[in-house]
């Protein structure tokens, strides 16, 4: 039996503008090609890359142990579609783990500047970090 569902966040609307999207890869050299590619295409403001990942799973009737990287990709809802289209048209596997989640809340200055290099306005700096305020 399912647990019920949570109420919404009290004045919070169910509908969220910022997203986190998981994506493992085979390997580093996908991994920072994805990552690179999402962000200068402005897909994502930010990629983080977590090596040295075991995935555990089922393909194909098996049961498969595989060692990834797994992305964590910082961006904004309404670039989903885009965002999966192009993981897709990068990914070596058939069929790629693209998972949205909901960002509930965060830093105020932080999801600005998500929008800002989820959406390639000015102000996001090419390092893919926020500038720090002597830097501004």
């Amino acid at each position: 039996m399912l647990a019920p569902s949570p109420p919404p966040l009290a004045g919070k609307s169910m509908t969220y503008k910022h997203i986190v999207v998981l994506c493992s890869c085979p390997d580093a050299a996908v991994a920072a090609r994805i990552a690179a590619t999402l962000v200068k295409e402005a897909l994502a403001a930010c990629v983080t890359r977590t090596a040295a990942v075991r995935s555990t799973y089922s393909w194909q009737g098996q049961t498969c142990d595989e060692a990834e990287v797994l992305l964590t990709i910082k961006t904004v809802a309404e670039r989903f579609s885009a965002l999966e289209a192009r993981i897709r048209a990068l990914h070596p596997y058939e069929v790629p783990e693209i998972i949205a989640l909901p960002v509930v809340a965060g830093s105020t200055g932080y999801l600005d500047w998500v929008t800002r290099g989820s959406s390639g306005e000015a102000g996001a700096p090419a390092s893919g970090r926020p500038l720090a305020a002597a830097d501004r």
